[in-house]
């Protein structure tokens, strides 16, 4: 198998047309807007000062991303792992990043690109309470590039069909992290679920 090269692409791929190159968007306009608000999820990627790239599923109740105006968003940290690579990233490293959103039930995504800088302003983590807790910290993204992905990749993967695999088909995660590291002790997904449920 021999790798493609840049020239090679373009004996693959036509060229985008006018509309799709005209989509992508400098600020955030109302249908933008109005998706984040209905948005549960997104996906947020970032890059480091080595070159390697991070992507972190990120979520809370609909709308848990705030556009504060059209090239402004600001996005809750909620409890984790603290492994807190993504905002390692946006500290140390290019400070970009980029937010995948996602709303149940509609195929098409929107993507927001920008620089990404951190606050733990204690008059600003009081005003994002949610779960009857504040954030940790808040990334406030200044917006530069906004645009809507098509729904073919969705519609493909049938990623909103009522068919749902039973989760009893893998095991639970703690007895997959006891399997890799032999760390802990493995539990039921019943008692992780509701840690999860308390740690909110």
């Amino acid at each position: 198998m021999t790798d493609l090269c840049a020239e090679e692409l373009a004996t693959i791929y036509a060229k985008p047309t006018a509309r799709v190159i005209a989509k992508a968007r400098p600020a955030i306009d109302a249908h933008a807007r109005k998706f984040i608000e209905m948005s549960p999820f997104c996906v947020l990627a970032t890059s480091g000062i080595d070159g390697s790239v991070d992507a972190s599923p990120r979520g809370g109740s609909v709308g848990f991303v705030h556009v504060t105006g059209p090239n402004q968003l600001r996005m809750p940290d909620r409890a984790g792992n603290n492994r807190i690579d993504s905002f390692r990233n946006v500290v140390e490293g290019s400070g970009f990043v980029h937010l995948l959103f996602f709303v149940p039930g509609i195929d098409e995504t929107l993507r927001v690109g920008g620089r990404g800088t951190l606050s733990a302003d204690p008059d600003l983590l009081a005003s994002m309470v949610e779960f009857g807790k504040p954030p940790r910290a808040v990334l406030n993204v200044a917006v530069s590039e906004v645009y809507f992905h098509c729904g073919k990749a969705l519609m493909r993967s049938k990623l909103w069909s009522p068919e749902k695999v039973q989760r009893s088909v893998m095991p639970s995660i703690s007895q997959v992290i006891h399997d890799q590291t032999s760390l802990g002790e493995p539990e039921s997904q019943e008692i992780v679920e509701e840690r999860y449920k308390a740690q909110l």
